[in-house]
């Protein structure tokens, strides 16, 4: 019996994943920081108030998880033969820190919008709220955030080397690069820019794909 075998191909509806990262991180990333304040206060009305759009966001952020895995794996696919190894880790261990970090920050903000049901002392659970904000904020902006910057850089690098992406789009990613490495601690909205970029790279990859459909 002879058996027909079929070389695998990345679908069409994989390269939609970038997009659908960057409206559901999006998405997370508004609501966490409209309930998160930027800076360390003793108190527990931020969570009070933000208890909500904090679980909302724990929701999204799995799914995003998910078509980030997604993302990865058509950029990858994309340098074909090209591939560099040590570029390649590197983009690949980047992503997966930044994912995984992003994971623990929504799991303490979800431990922390659940602990006022099982807390008697007010004073300590106050001390609670700082430590876990606190927490979040690091987690987000000072190592998230820049594992996302070198997720781009070392895919920028391979496209620069590779001449496999044009080179506005390179450029572009650069300064992406610098300016979350630059000002990822001044505010959360700078995090923003990475699913903006992600979903510029998403249409160009689909937008490239249907301009090299065969014509039937």
């Amino acid at each position: 019996m002879t058996e027909h075998l079929r070389k695998l191909s990345t679908p069409r509806a994989a390269a939609v994943a970038g997009v659908l990262f960057a409206l559901l991180f999006g998405a997370a990333l508004i609501l966490i920081r409209l309930s998160l304040p930027e800076h360390p206060e003793i108190g527990t009305s931020w969570i009070e108030s933000g208890r909500g759009k904090i679980r909302v966001a724990a929701l999204l952020l799995p799914f995003a998880g998910v078509t980030f895995l997604w993302f990865i794996g058509v950029v990858r696919d994309g340098f074909g033969r090209y591939e560099d190894k040590f570029f390649s880790s590197v983009f690949i261990g980047s992503g997966l820190l930044f994912l995984a970090m992003v994971f623990v920050a929504s799991a303490v903000g979800v431990a922390l919008s659940a602990s006022h049901s099982f807390t008697a002392d007010v004073a300590a659970h106050a001390e609670v709220i700082a430590f876990g904000q606190v927490l979040m904020m690091t987690l987000t902006k000072t190592y998230a955030l820049r594992m996302a910057a070198v997720f781009m850089m070392s895919l920028a690098t391979i496209w620069l080397k590779t001449g496999l992406m044009p080179r506005w789009l390179v450029m572009t990613t650069y300064a992406v690069v610098v300016l979350v490495l630059l000002a990822a601690d001044v505010s959360m909205w700078i995090a923003l820019a990475f699913p903006a970029w992600v979903m510029v790279v998403s249409l160009f990859v689909l937008n490239r794909r249907d301009s090299h459909q065969p014509e039937h």
